[in-house]
């Protein structure tokens, strides 16, 4: 029975003291936001200075020389989708449309994978293990591999 008691008393002090905690944690989550910010800001830095701002460059000409022809537009376009990835990956990320089930995402992404976009996934991902090697470099292959999954699948994905 006493502790009954002790529960229902403690069930009751924290319900006079609710905004003394809803405070405190949402101070604390903001703080949390603020530094996830700040530590996204300064892994993209890093990232454009040792190569982002090359790789970022490459698929955006890439993209431009597919848009040339009518028919390789589409294939343009996720280039550029590529490119905004790989300029800043970090606090980024790839999500499936509504749409990504459907019959031209999957005919598409067949495509894509059989013309090139096998070659790029791999060179993602063995980049992505290069840079796991160390502890500094875990983030960035992290992020290699977050591009390499878009490299494979483009079409039906979606940057944000």
């Amino acid at each position: 029975m006493a502790d009954f008691c002790l529960k229902i008393g403690i069930c009751f002090l924290l319900i006079l003291s609710y905004p003394c905690f809803v405070v405190p944690l949402y101070v604390f989550y903001q703080f949390v936001r603020v530094i996830y910010l700040y530590m996204s800001l300064l892994g993209n830095l890093i990232w454009i200075i040792f190569g982002g701002l090359f790789m970022s460059v490459a698929y955006f000409l890439l993209g431009i020389v597919y848009c040339i022809t009518i028919i390789g537009i589409p294939v343009g376009l996720q280039l550029f989708k590529l490119a905004s990835l790989s300029l800043c990956p970090f606090g980024r990320e790839v999500r499936e449309t509504p749409s990504a089930t459907g019959c031209w995402s999957l005919g598409l992404n067949v495509l894509w994978i059989l013309f090139g976009g096998l070659e790029m996934a791999l060179t993602h991902v063995v980049i992505g293990l290069l840079f796991c090697v160390t502890i500094i470099g875990i983030p960035f292959g992290l992020q290699h591999f977050k591009l390499a999954l878009l490299a494979l699948v483009p079409f039906g994905k979606k940057v944000g």
